[in-house]
């Protein structure tokens, strides 16, 4: 990280973050080219393992790459603010972020699907839901192991105005 003053290193300010946000950009390999797609997510975060879920429809392009390369990065982003300068390159946006790397997998057991589409409604919602065999069959659900990540907060610059 370059900026290592906007760096958040404390696990609980990170987890705000990621309760904050609801949103991730999946970064996926599709050859030699980068694929980059939005969705919801759910997490958990159990003696220092982080483990993000996704859910999709049964079929899909990035079920394709990740049984050819499960290799993914990801970034959230949220408390985004714009705020101007006195010249063009001190305009800017005060964020907080969290960004990683980890390996996908394409969940097959069920209960463990019933239980990952419950942690992401949980994340997404804040109500508890419940899922039957039925309702997950007619999803998938992709687990990331995360292997590292970090997070980073800008904040607006003194004196400068939202």
């Amino acid at each position: 990280m370059t900026r290592r003053e906007r760096e958040v290193t404390d696990i609980n300010e990170i987890l705000k973050i990621m309760d904050a946000c609801k949103i991730v950009h999946v970064g996926l390999v599709d050859g030699d080219q980068p694929y980059v797609l939005p969705m919801n997510y759910g997490y958990t975060y159990e003696d220092g393992k982080m483990v993000i879920y996704l859910h999709g429809a049964k079929k899909g392009y990035k079920y394709d790459l990740i049984e050819k390369n499960p290799k993914v990065c990801f970034e959230m982003e949220c408390d985004v603010v714009p705020f101007e300068g006195k010249v063009a390159c001190q305009y800017g946006n005060s964020y907080s972020c969290v960004m990683g790397k980890g390996k996908a997998v394409i969940v097959e057991d069920v209960n463990e699907k019933m239980q990952a589409l419950s942690i992401l409604m949980k994340c997404q919602t804040g109500g508890d839901f419940t899922f039957n065999e039925e309702l997950v069959s007619i999803v998938n659900v992709i687990r990331i192991d995360v292997s590292e990540f970090g997070a980073k907060r800008r904040p607006v610059p003194e004196g400068l105005k939202k």
